[in-house]
């Protein structure tokens, strides 16, 4: 089995300096309190970061959703958004990271003082920690495509856990990510509560139906940046993008299927639920001439938005 989180590991990350509220730390002494809000209860926000030719890529839209999330669970990241970034550039730098990194940007509500869920008992400002890493996709995982399986843990509605939060909490992906495993797929397509196709685990999910392309409708999906660049370099090339509901069925004879996603970009779908995307005779292995397309367009995109230290203040 496949992810398109699946790296080559770097011995270059043995010796990396993480950020934990400010203090750079060794991979090994990195460490956060067992009383910490986000070891407790999975009570904070997180964003991954793609590192490129010297900057940050989309750090402008990765910010805007962070600070967005920590406003709608009530959480003071204690940091503004210039201050989180120049912390942000301040570990590249002490680690001498210009390319080729992913960042895992995580913040939690802070020390308790004692395990209990209410935000109340907190005693501490909220943990901020900056872990960038050398990883990047495995080159062969995306020309080989990945396999799909419909598990029957549903996205839920904003009543329940709004999908929208990229909260620490992600229990009913994990679960998600598990039946799928179980079934011999790479990862789990997700459906909406009414059956209708909403996402993956992990990624956002798009298919190619008679040259247009179709995603969900957004309402019980993260709001994906790279989903909504995607979207964009589209449109922008002049392509019919549909945001709908749209069934299995749909997907089952759909001419082409990717996911999308921070880490790797545009990854194709070569099959869901043992059924092989695309017509019979066509090859499946590497990704369809759409999603080449999208895919080139998108990493054009993303070298454009590249956000770099701000020397000047």
């Amino acid at each position: 089995m496949t992810s398109t989180h699946d790296y080559e590991d770097d011995p270059r990350n043995a010796t990396i300096l993480i950020d934990v509220n400010g203090e750079l730390k060794h991979r090994a002494e990195a460490t956060v309190s067992v009383f910490d809000s986000g070891f407790i209860l999975g009570d904070g926000v997180w964003e991954g970061l793609r590192v490129m030719d010297r900057g940050v890529a989309f750090l402008d839209a990765h910010l805007d959703r962070l600070f967005e999330g920590a406003k709608a669970i009530d959480m003071d990241v204690g940091l503004t958004r210039a201050q989180l970034a120049d912390r942000i550039f301040a570990c590249l730098a002490a680690n001498d990271m210009r390319d080729g990194v992913h960042i895992r940007l995580m913040v939690t509500r802070g020390i308790k003082r004692t395990p209990y869920q209410d935000p109340r008992v907190t005693i501490g400002p909220a943990t901020v920690v900056i872990i960038p890493e050398y990883k990047e996709a495995k080159p062969q995982v995306r020309a080989r495509g990945i396999s799909l399986f419909t598990v029957h843990v549903r996205r839920t509605g904003p009543a329940e856990q709004d999908q929208k939060l990229n909260s620490h909490s992600k229990l009913n992906c994990i679960l998600a990510c598990i039946q799928a495993a179980k079934a011999g797929a790479d990862e789990a397509l997700m459906l909406d509560p009414d059956g209708f196709v909403a996402t993956c685990n992990s990624t956002h999910f798009f298919i190619v139906r008679k040259g247009e392309v179709w995603t969900s409708t957004g309402d019980y999906c993260l709001g994906g940046i790279t989903r909504a660049n995607v979207i964009q370099v589209a449109q922008e090339s002049g392509l019919t993008v549909r945001e709908k509901r749209f069934s299995l069925t749909d997907v089952y004879g759909a001419e082409e299927a990717f996911v999308t996603g921070t880490f790797a970009g545009l990854v194709p779908v070569r099959e869901v639920d043992g059924r092989t995307i695309g017509k019979p005779g066509e090859d499946t292995v590497t990704a369809g001439p759409l999603t080449q397309t999208l895919s080139d367009a998108y990493k054009a995109l993303a070298a454009r938005s590249i956000t770099r230290q701000d020397t000047s203040r």
